[in-house]
């Protein structure tokens, strides 16, 4: 696999999960709407309701991320190596100068976060910025601005609405069953009716995992896009082989923001149900398809 295969791979089944998505949602809405003589306007409101939400989150997400992670904004003088790091690679992917922000914690990590190349952020920890050398270091932050100039923060946010109106709608149903008592005898198709309830069980479900398919999609395309800015791939291989043999976690990681560092914050997940769940690809995965570029 070369890197210019890998990065048009990664592209499309991208945009299948997201087509997959938008049907799976369009079946929820048909069969919720059918099960329950939903009114198409309480439809509509609750995907509005999700979409402020999200809204809401998306402009101001890059600061909650900040402030949640403990991150300080850094100077040149103070981080002179990791500064010209990012100023180099920023110039050769054609990306506007990011902030550089720095976490105070033994845990080798970083992120990038920011709704659009203008106000991105590059945030490092100080155990990822003394465990690296110089070239794993620059393979790292060439996957943080992959991450930016592939928009992956905005794509986040409108999966994020989707997530979000999956989850309104199931709990509206479930509280309109809750409620309708023998009424529901007379409302809608029986047969929905029953398909309805499992859909509003498993739906919140099924979206989540297809949220995390997306991430981690993203994750091996932000490799690859990388990996083509430095054009050495070896580098991010040998950082994240570092990284993944860390058994700190993060101290200020969190289920809401997990999915933006490069590697897992939490440390290493063994059984099957926790991969499934998991933000991130295998690292080993990773590492295995960087050297094979």
């Amino acid at each position: 696999m070369n890197i210019y295969s890998a990065i048009s791979s990664n592209k499309w089944k991208t945009w299948i999960i997201m087509v997959l998505f938008v049907v799976f949602i369009t079946t929820l809405v048909y069969v919720l709407a059918k099960a329950f003589g939903f009114n198409l306007s309480l439809v509509g409101f609750s995907f509005i309701i999700a979409g402020l939400m999200s809204l809401g989150s998306y402009y101001y997400s890059d600061k909650l991320v900040l402030a949640t992670a403990g991150a300080q904004k850094v100077s040149k003088a103070e981080y002179p190596e990791y500064y010209r790091i990012v100023e180099n690679l920023a110039l050769g992917s054609g990306l506007p100068m990011p902030k550089i922000y720095v976490i105070n914690d033994p845990s080798p990590n970083a992120f990038a976060t920011g709704r659009s190349p203008k106000n991105a952020v590059v945030c490092a920890t100080t155990g990822l910025l003394s465990a690296l050398s110089e070239i794993e270091l620059e393979g790292v932050i060439a996957h943080e601005l992959s991450h930016i100039k592939n928009l992956d923060v905005r794509l986040m946010a409108i999966v994020a609405i989707l997530v979000g109106s999956v989850a309104i709608l199931a709990d509206i149903f479930m509280r309109s069953l809750w409620f309708s008592g023998n009424n529901r005898d007379n409302r809608g198709n029986q047969i929905f009716l029953i398909i309805g309830v499992v859909f509003a069980i498993l739906s919140p479900i099924i979206a989540t995992l297809i949220q995390l398919a997306v991430s981690r999609k993203r994750e091996f395309l932000a490799d690859a896009s990388g990996s083509l800015l430095t054009r050495y791939p070896e580098g991010l291989a040998s950082a994240l082989e570092k990284i993944s043999k860390s058994r700190i976690p993060l101290r200020t990681a969190n289920n809401a923001t997990a999915h933006l560092f490069i590697s897992n914050p939490f440390g290493k997940t063994s059984h099957f149900l926790s991969s499934l769940f998991n933000t991130h690809p295998p690292i080993e995965e990773r590492i295995k398809i960087l050297r094979s570029m």
